[in-house]
């Protein structure tokens, strides 16, 4: 009887928590959608001819940013390889691995494209160095991803949830990851936003990363101009990014730049 109420206890408290974090995400997606740039248009037929691949493997530019956790625990994302569907166009499979502190796993699963708009001003960067680029569209894409861990590896669960990722189609009809506005405060793309389960207990917990900045982060993130985790969660493996990249510490740096998921 203990086990049953204990179970029941994991399952309601996991459902409680879906319920919770899948209002704020679908809030952050309203909002986002109903921003007066953004086409009301859907536009994803428009985008199934083209391969969003390379703009979801991750690259030596974009940090490892993310949390798991109310405790805002830092969690490093990692995704390896993305391969388009054959069959079905709007369909990605993934394989990549994940790190909290030390416990590495691997993971595979698929991102679907759900809903696509397009932004009814393109913008041209700083200083306007993309005008005479030849953009012919820029918009942005929300997908659903289901990601599981390897179930032999410790510590492993199931992440699920919204991403956002911003994108345009150059001169040359070819989809490009929008790095346009990089150098401007609060840039972000590759927004994931959701949860993360565990297979041996069915916690379920909140987890978000991203490049450059992270969806839904509350308190953690006290940056203007760039992120920057507050004092009271670096405790929770955030002190190697603070040490790195606001006190020039040449070690925490080895540490940030270690290519862990290898």
């Amino acid at each position: 009887m203990k086990t049953f109420l204990r179970i029941l206890f994991m399952l309601l408290l996991a459902a409680d928590l879906y319920g919770q974090t899948g209002g704020r995400v679908a809030d952050w997606e309203k909002g986002i959608l109903s921003d007066e740039q953004v086409s009301a248009a859907e536009f994803k037929n428009d985008l199934l001819k083209y391969d969003f691949a390379p703009l979801w493997i991750s690259n030596e530019k974009w940090g490892d940013l993310g949390f798991i956790g109310d405790d805002y625990q830092r969690l490093r994302m990692r995704i390896l390889s993305v391969v388009k569907d054959k069959n079905n166009p709007g369909t990605y499979l993934v394989t990549g691995k994940s790190m909290v502190k030390n416990n590495v796993s691997r993971f595979s699963g698929t991102i679907k494209l759900r809903t696509a708009r397009t932004l009814k001003k393109v913008s041209w960067g700083v200083d306007d160095e993309f005008k005479d680029a030849g953009i012919k569209n820029a918009g942005l894409i929300f997908a659903d991803y289901d990601l599981a861990e390897d179930k032999k590896q410790t510590g492993s669960g199931v992440f699920k949830g919204t991403l956002l990722t911003y994108w345009y189609i150059d001169k040359n009809d070819k989809l490009r990851y929008n790095d346009i506005d990089s150098a401007a405060d609060g840039y972000s793309n590759n927004q994931f936003a959701g949860t993360w389960q565990s297979y041996q207990t069915g916690a379920v917990k909140t987890a978000n990363w991203g490049d450059d900045r992270i969806p839904l982060s509350g308190d953690l993130d006290m940056g203007a101009g760039e992120f920057s985790p507050a004092e009271k969660y670096r405790k929770f493996d955030w002190q190697s990014y603070v040490d790195a990249y606001f006190s020039g510490n040449k070690k925490a740096l080895a540490e940030e730049r270690r290519k862990w998921w290898k």
